[in-house]
């Protein structure tokens, strides 16, 4: 049976909190082998200091961007920005975040997810003496859908795909690409637990046991897919404007 709960007693986190122990005091003993946390990526943000000045976060967006995917500017003025990060990540606003930061300020996404996750899971290992799992999650949105969910961006511990191929279904036909992307999926779950404006940011998701592993297994960047394989790689308006540009000068 998968169990999923979110934790109380996490108050506000600020530069330089030990999330280890905020996170094994409102544990309170509950952590178990096979367990996995999911952390908002905002908490981890705020315990690295990745609060940056910016009196505009379009500024800050650019700075985080190293190429534009598709842009838009909408009939009231507003501008959305879908780009991929230094991290690999595509997704609006690169993840920069001014929701809740000192006036001035932006959050950025952590600077290296994995190693953050890594080092929480090998923290609470020691701590608590449970192998646990632990996934850094952020909310973002998917093409061709509306709406968001939480999705990892960091992982340790955890095995990210369920990989399927090989298998066979119900009426014995063998599976040929069936992977589960779990860490994606566990993140969303956990949301529907921690909420967006709850002040729970961490959730314990029990009963898939059989996806925690070592801390050395592929994290969640291993879930992003590379530029020969990308199917959708800009915009349809940029897609189509980068053909007619070169078809003119061919």
């Amino acid at each position: 049976m998968l169990q999923a709960w979110a934790l109380d007693g996490i108050g506000e986190i600020a530069a330089g909190d030990d999330l280890v122990a905020v996170i094994a005091a409102a544990a309170g003993g509950e952590l178990a082998d096979g367990d996995i946390l999911v952390v908002t990526s905002k908490i981890v943000s705020k315990a690295e200091g990745r609060f940056v000045r910016a009196d505009d976060r379009e500024d800050a967006i650019t700075a985080e961007t190293v190429r534009v995917v598709a842009e838009r500017t909408w009939p009231n003025g507003a501008r959305t920005r879908i780009v991929e990060s230094r991290l690999g990540i595509i997704a609006a606003a690169a993840g920069v975040d001014a929701s809740n930061t000192p006036e001035g300020t932006v959050l950025l996404l952590p600077e290296d997810p994995d190693a953050s996750a890594r080092a929480i899971a090998e923290g609470l290992r020691t701590r608590l003496g449970a192998q646990i799992g632990v996934i850094v999650s952020d909310t973002l949105g998917r093409a061709w859908r509306d709406g968001q969910t939480d999705q990892a961006i960091g992982a340790a511990g955890v095995h990210v795909f369920e990989d399927l191929r090989g298998r066979t279904d119900a009426q014995g036909r063998e599976l040929a690409v069936t992977q589960p992307c779990s860490a994606d999926e566990l993140a969303s779950a956990a949301d529907l637990v921690k909420g967006k404006a709850s002040g729970r940011p961490v959730a314990v998701i029990r009963g898939r046991g059989d996806l925690v592993g070592e801390l050395d297994l592929p994290g969640a960047r291993s879930i992003l897919r590379p530029g020969e394989r990308d199917m959708f790689h800009t915009g349809a308006e940029e897609s189509y404007r980068a053909g007619y540009e070169a078809g003119r000068s061919a």
